[in-house]
């Protein structure tokens, strides 16, 4: 088999993958096969390169790029996404099914079209500000890996691992599960207009969207973002057809929906507020993915902050104008009756060109999935790498340079939650246990500008911004479950603290199961996968 894998990846020179691992290495207590240049493989044969800190061998020019791969190592993560990629990575994640899904869940919970405006326009605001101060964490800390990196650097491994237990076995493939049971819903709805569409054919669709989504990630990082930016493009194209729709209705002076907000009758509680805004941060979510990919981006101490500052807006005032929009061909009991608003507008307004709308949406959601997935294979390969996940989902591709494992791997459990779970829990669940980490990297932003007050920090956000952050994080939080007390609140807690059990005997104290360096080979034959290079200097 070694002499099979050898072959297979003559090419390829095979570092530790963690620094666990390098440890034993160091005290020859294991001895796995490594490969060198020139493709022979032999036990214990470690080849290390030099590098100093702080070489690139992709864009010297930005010291934020940090240590890549060294210049004789063909197989690391390559820096191919710049301005336009990262905008239309933002922009193309945020805006998924969420406005079209949402719009009816936000003025149902809030009663009220004057304060689920306010809410619209708060989550913009919110998720602008949380974004700014993820540009400070990127740009510094570069490692891919978003909160996964932060959590290492502010608290350490626990709360770290914790983080990558939970997003990798729920939120990230609870997200990817959303959005392709989103588009299957409106892929199949043109074509059973008579009724409800079969649970059965909707889920079959949003598998098929997993593995076609896969496929693409899997061969290319390049096919990848071109995908995603031409679906981004797709997307808002879209949107203009709804904005100019609603803007013709209110020329025609179909605004009676708009002139009473009614706040005086809204029905909406201190929890009811709370979950409006999980549903409207729902579909805001993705402003914090560009954070997941940073060893990929171009010049990242400009085009990280740059995107966020460009694409976040773009989506608040795409997301106010299309609920305008709605609201100027439906009333508020047609929006909350439809749980395919987009649909139902495209049927009101364009006549025999109503297709547009599913069409549209579809669109749309492959789009979001497909980034979804792009981020989600990073987290796994960070993870990883530090020896918090199974070492071959740190693995790459030894042609492809992708993080196949870990692709695979989120598409699985996503498939799986397809199988199992509706939008609306899962949409419940994925916003509550998300806000948890999103305020753990707020405190992790102002515990580093205390332990860490001289570390490059070429974009600083104003300090009160995490502040607000954390505090409306926490109140996300804490008050549906002071409002309206569930298990499932209880259970979501249990599950992330449970984490430690599993961190604790195989991360703490480095026990390995004694199959797993043979399925880990066996693996790496089949999807001819390496780990990426670890440089030293002695």
């Amino acid at each position: 088999m070694r002499d099979k894998i050898a072959e297979l990846l003559s090419k390829s020179v095979r570092a530790p993958a963690h620094t666990a691992n390098t440890e034993k290495l160091r005290n020859g207590s294991v001895s796995p096969v490594f490969f060198s240049d020139e493709g022979s493989a032999r036990e214990g044969g470690l080849v290390w390169r030099g590098c100093s800190a702080g070489c690139d061998a992709e864009d010297p020019g930005d010291k934020l790029e940090g240590s890549g791969a060294a210049p004789d190592d063909p197989v690391h993560l390559k820096r191919r996404v710049g301005l336009f990629s990262g905008v239309a990575l933002i922009v193309g994640t945020m805006i998924g099914s969420g406005i079209f899904v949402s719009p009816s869940g936000l003025l149902e919970r809030t009663g009220s079209v004057g304060i689920s405006f306010i809410i619209w326009m708060s989550c913009g605001l919110l998720s602008l500000l949380g974004a700014l101060a993820y540009a400070e964490l990127g740009t510094m800390n570069t490692s891919s890996g978003a909160e996964y990196a932060y959590f290492m650097d502010a608290f350490g491994g626990p709360p770290a691992f914790l983080f990558s237990w939970v997003s990798t076995l729920v939120l990230k493939p609870s997200q990817m599960a959303i959005i392709c049971l989103s588009f299957a819903k409106y892929a199949v709805e043109p074509f059973v207009s008579e009724c409800e569409p079969p649970d059965t054919l909707v889920k079959l669709v949003a598998v098929i969207a997993i593995v076609m989504i896969l496929a693409v990630n899997c061969y290319s990082v390049n096919l990848a973002t071109n995908v995603q930016n031409i679906f981004t493009a797709a997307k808002l194209v879209a949107i203009a057809i709804i904005v100019c729709g609603g803007a013709y209705k209110l020329i025609q002076g179909n605004t009676r929906h708009l002139q009473e907000p009614n706040f005086a009758s809204s029905t909406a509680t201190l929890g009811n507020i709370a979950t409006a805004f999980y549903t409207g941060l729902w579909a805001y979510d993705g402003w914090n993915n560009l954070n997941y990919v940073t060893e990929e981006i171009k010049n990242p101490s400009k085009n990280l902050p740059l995107s966020i500052i460009i694409g976040i807006p773009l989506v608040t005032l795409c997301y106010a104008l299309v609920n305008v929009s709605y609201l100027a061909v439906m009333s508020v009991s047609e929006m909350t009756d439809s749980e395919a608003v987009a649909v139902t507008f495209g049927n009101r307004l364009l006549g025999p060109m109503a297709w547009l709308m599913p069409l549209a949406v579809t669109i749309s959601t492959f789009g979001s999935a497909n980034g979804t997935l792009f981020v989600a294979g990073r987290l796994c390969f960070a993870a990883s790498r530090e020896g918090h996940l199974l070492d071959i989902l740190s693995y790459v591709h030894v042609r492809r340079f992708t993080p196949a494992p870990g692709l695979i791997f989120h598409s699985l459990i996503a498939v799986a939650m397809v199988l199992y779970g509706t939008i609306d829990s899962l949409i419940d669940f994925f916003s509550f246990t998300a806000w948890i980490f999103y305020g753990g990297a707020m405190l992790a932003l102002i515990v580093m500008r205390k332990t860490k007050p001289h570390a490059p920090r070429p974009y600083k956000v104003p300090i009160i911004i995490p502040y607000i952050v954390l505090i409306v994080s926490t109140y996300l939080v804490v008050a549906p479950i002071i409002d309206k007390p569930q298990w499932e609140y209880l259970y979501a807690t249990g599950f992330i603290f449970g984490g430690l059990l599993v961190y604790i005997p195989f991360v703490k104290w480095g026990y390995s199961l004694p199959f797993m360096d043979k399925i880990t080979v066996f693996l790496q034959m089949v999807m001819e996968v390496v780990p990426t290079s670890t440089t030293f200097e002695y």
